[in-house]
């Protein structure tokens, strides 16, 4: 495990929400017809109108494999979950709601959420390809030492970015209609999965 402690400073910590504030503020900007973050336009504002409407119906709807609360369960020691997301964020909007349902079993954790763009230290530190991609999830114990990371997204999503960022022969409007639906078609078996398989690997370590 290594210790990264440096990358959460009283600064970050005292910034981050918990998920019932994390929703209230994705709410506030929907109100006010923008989105989190420095930039704002028309088109992302109306993707974070769209995530809310997705994540308020996944909150309602996500359900656990018994295998994956079992891994959940198992957990031994507090833990701190954090993600760093960005109201916009599509690929935030459909994992967040089943992590933190799978979380909710298990009093031993705590999930908080942090803006990606205000904590770019902490992003730099969880590059994806080089790139600031969420969500980013960076569970830690009480030390700040790193027990797993997971994210941006499940590896079938990720597999088509990749081919369409080697091909880009549609638009990327059209290309999120094609993650979309594999969101659809995949119904958050792929995302539960890696998390148990993370989460199995991580006893196995003790």
């Amino acid at each position: 495990m290594r210790n990264v402690a440096h990358l959460f400073p009283e600064s970050v910590r005292k910034g981050a929400y918990t998920y019932s504030e994390y929703m209230n503020l994705m709410e506030a900007v929907v109100l006010e017809n923008r989105t989190t973050g420095p930039k704002q336009s028309e088109a992302l504002a109306h993707y974070t109108k769209l995530n809310l409407a997705r994540m308020q119906r996944l909150n309602k709807t996500a359900s656990i494999h018994e295998s994956l609360r079992e891994a959940v369960d198992q957990i031994d020691i507090p833990q701190t979950w954090y993600i760093l997301t960005e109201a916009w964020c599509g690929d935030a909007a459909q994992n967040i709601p089943t992590i933190v349902a799978a979380s909710l079993s298990n009093p031993l954790i705590t999930v908080r959420f942090l803006l990606r763009d205000e904590n770019p230290e902490l992003m730099d530190a969880y590059l994806t390809n080089g790139g600031r991609s969420i969500p980013k999830l960076i569970a830690v114990d009480e030390d700040f030492n790193e027990i797993f990371t997971w994210g941006p997204r499940p590896a079938g999503a990720q597999e088509l970015l990749r081919e369409y960022k080697a091909n880009p022969v549609k638009s990327y409007s059209e290309f999120s209609e094609d993650i979309q639906r594999w969101y659809i078609a995949d119904k958050t078996q792929s995302l539960q999965n890696e998390l148990q398989e993370l989460l199995e690997a991580v006893a196995v370590d003790k």
